[in-house]
This record gives C-alpha cells, structure tokens and sequence, in this order.
C-alpha cells in the first residue's frame, strides 16, 4: 500500500443532518408541493358537463382567463391596492418606529397598544372597520355625507359608491372610496408588526456612528439618507417582501370588510380566486389563477430583488 494514500474514512455522522430534516421535508412536500403539483394539473382540466369527470384542456383555461374582463379588472384593483398598502403601510411605519426610538415616556406600553391590531384576526377586523362606515349609524358616517367635502348631494358611501366615470368598461379607474379605505384598513392591521420589524432594524444602528456624522455636520435628512436608511436596508427588503405577499394572497378584510364590493369594485385577484373556486365551483379556471397569482408573486419578489441589488451596486 502506497505510504502517500491515506484510507478511505466515512465519518459516522456525515448524514446525520439528512435523517434528522428528513421528517420535516417529508411534512413541507405533502402540505406544499403535493398541491402546487395538483394546482398545477387542475388547471389544465375541465369539469365535463353531464359526467362531473375532469377532462385535459390544455391551456384553454388560460385562455378564458386571460380573455375574461373580471380578470382584467381585478388584476387593476390588486395593483392600486397593492401600491397603496406597502407605501401606507412601510411610510407610517417607518414614521412610528422613529418616533418610539426616541425613548418616549412609557414607550413600553405604546408598543403593547400599537401590537393590539395584529393579534385581531383578519376577518374580525374587516368585520370592525365595516361598522365604522354603515350608512346612518356608522362612526365614520357623517364625515363621509358631508357634501361640502365630498362634492356629491348626500356625501359618498363607502359599502355603496361607485366612481361615475371611469377610464373604461375594463379599466377601473379612478378606483372607488371601497377600495381606498379598504387600503388604510388593511394598513392598520399590519402595521404593528412591520413597525416593529423597522424598530428592531432601528435598535441595531449604533449611536457611535450616528454622533460621528453629526459631529461631521450632517443634518437630521443626511443621517436618515446615508446612514440609517443603508444600515437597515436588509430589514426594509424582508418587510416589503412580506407586504407584498400579505397584499396579493390576504382575502380576508376584502371578505369581511367590502365582500368585494360595491359591484366588483374591491374584488381583488385573491377574492376573485375565492369567488370562481368556492361560488361557482370552476375548479380549472380556479385552478389557473392560482398559477397566475403565484407567478405574479415569484416576479413581484424577483423585482424587488433585482432593484434592491441595482441599489446596493450604487
């Protein structure tokens, strides 16, 4: 045996790793990618009329949704909810959390009222905010009759006003009052939780550094610009990534709240999923707006990703 070979040596533990995720990765695929497969194979199908067999398609329940003007319109609501959540959202965060960094008096129970919203469950709030606007009895009722500040005869109603003039039969825009205050609603109830991912962020930044650049002469904007903003960035990109997953998939204070009302004008792609694959039992076009809606994730994500690298090179 050549001096210069050592023996083949086989560590005892070398897959211990394997068999102890092994449960776990057994428990993700039969709850994750057993249904995205069959998701996937269902949208390729079709009830047959008569048998209730599934029959292949193809691609013909793309087709159907592609070409459907529901789809199109839902697809505008989610992009003008979508980008009135995550900018409300992460501006009044990031606002809240600057100001419970400064060590406020009692700030500890601040923080304890400011979690309240994020322990309700979605559809209990939805169920709350809808009460605020009922006609007649509603908190928020008056404010919103006011004609002085509405413009209209009798004010608006949130549960049953649709914008007059909209730019066209399949473009929904201006988007109606529903669908705006639908978007400070579902802001609030996240809020508590992404103000207290920025505040973690926040408490990480140290003083040290931030007593030096204002010895250098920085302002209060340059320190927030150059200096904090860099040094929390990761935790800005995880908060968006969850706003704008929490955003596309949440249904429950569209549910709760507005039931995808007035008329279609909340009805958002993942109420439009819950109202084809639960109401009208078109399990193959249900089938293909999950794809869609989970593509739509993959590349909203892959953006984000993108551009929060672009900046980084910057």
């Amino acid at each position: 045996m050549n001096q210069t070979q050592k023996p083949l040596r086989i560590s005892v533990g070398r897959w211990l790793p394997f068999w102890v995720l092994l449960p776990a990765m057994l428990i993700i695929a039969a709850i994750q990618l057993y249904p995205t497969i069959y998701t996937i194979l269902l949208s390729l199908q079709q009830i047959e009329p008569g048998t209730g067999r599934f029959v292949f398609v193809g691609v013909r329940n793309f087709e159907r949704l592609l070409g459907s003007v529901a789809f199109v319109r839902s697809l505008v609501h989610t992009v003008v909810f979508l980008l009135g959540y995550v900018v409300l959202t992460l501006s009044a965060s990031f606002a809240i959390a600057l100001l419970l960094r400064q060590r406020l008096r009692f700030t500890p129970l601040y923080i304890t009222l400011l979690f309240v919203p994020w322990v309700i469950s979605d559809v209990v709030a939805g169920a709350v905010w809808r009460l605020f606007v009922v006609p007649d009895y509603g908190l928020f009722s008056p404010f919103f009759a006011n004609p002085t500040l509405f413009g209209e005869p009798n004010g608006i109603s949130i549960l049953t006003t649709v914008p007059p003039n909209q730019f066209s039969p399949r473009i929904p825009l201006p988007p109606a009052p529903a669908l705006l205050f639908l978007v400070v609603a579902s802001a609030w109830k996240i809020l508590p939780f992404t103000t207290l991912l920025i505040l973690g962020a926040l408490q990480t930044v140290a003083q040290e550094v931030q007593e030096s650049a204002r010895i250098d002469g920085a302002s209060n904007l340059q320190l927030l610009r150059h200096i904090i903003l860099p040094l929390i960035r990761p935790m800005l990109a995880v908060t968006l990534f969850y706003l704008i997953l929490g955003g596309i998939n949440g249904v429950g204070m569209v549910f709760s709240l507005t039931g995808g009302g007035p008329g279609t004008s909340t009805e958002v792609l993942s109420y439009l999923l819950y109202s084809i694959g639960f109401s009208k039992l078109d399990f193959g076009l249900a089938g293909a707006l999950s794809v869609f809606i989970a593509m739509l994730n993959f590349g909203l994500i892959a953006l984000t990703l993108r551009l929060s690298a672009a900046y980084e090179e910057h």
